[in-house]
């Protein structure tokens, strides 16, 4: 992959959406520094136009049940837009929030092999849920399995209902 396929900045409008709790906002951060230390991330071509040169900057939102991300170059040049459906989503967001919780409260009160079992089942959902992303933006844009487990978790944050 060119080094210019990568994002350098990323915005969350959670505008609209109840305020996150102190976790949901630990693990925004660590999600978005995370992306930002390594990604893959490249507008793909379609017939007739012209793909801005990244790096770019993303922000993501969710308006009208849809996911929204809006790309620019680095110089602020509008590099594009996607609207993706929340459907395909949905059953995943649910399951990995779920098993969040199991997992929560299986720290303060289950011995290490349990709490291992919960995090390999929460591993696997957040596997599908970037496989989800993967499919989702096939065509759209090249990224990677790690990219799409980061952003992945960046939807859940704006999912998040409070």
């Amino acid at each position: 992959m060119p080094e210019t396929d990568r994002l350098i900045d990323i915005q969350l409008d959670d505008s609209g959406l109840p305020a996150p709790t102190p976790e949901i906002e630990q693990e925004r951060r660590v999600a978005i520094f995370d992306l930002l230390e390594e990604n893959v991330f490249g507008i793909v071509g379609r017939e007739g136009r012209e793909v801005p040169t990244g790096p770019y900057k993303l922000n993501m939102s969710i308006a009208d049940r849809r996911l929204v991300f809006e790309l620019q170059t680095e110089f602020d040049e509008n590099a594009g837009a996607f609207h993706l459906s929340l459907t395909p989503f949905r059953q995943v967001i649910k399951d990995y929030f779920q098993i969040c919780e199991s997992y929560v409260d299986a720290v303060k009160r289950l011995p290490p092999s349990q709490i291992e079992a919960i995090d390999m089942g929460r591993r696997g959902i957040h596997n599908e849920g970037s496989n989800v992303i993967l499919e989702r933006l096939e065509g759209k844009v090249k990224i990677d399995t790690a990219t799409a487990r980061r952003l992945f978790t960046l939807i859940c944050v704006l999912h998040f209902k409070g």
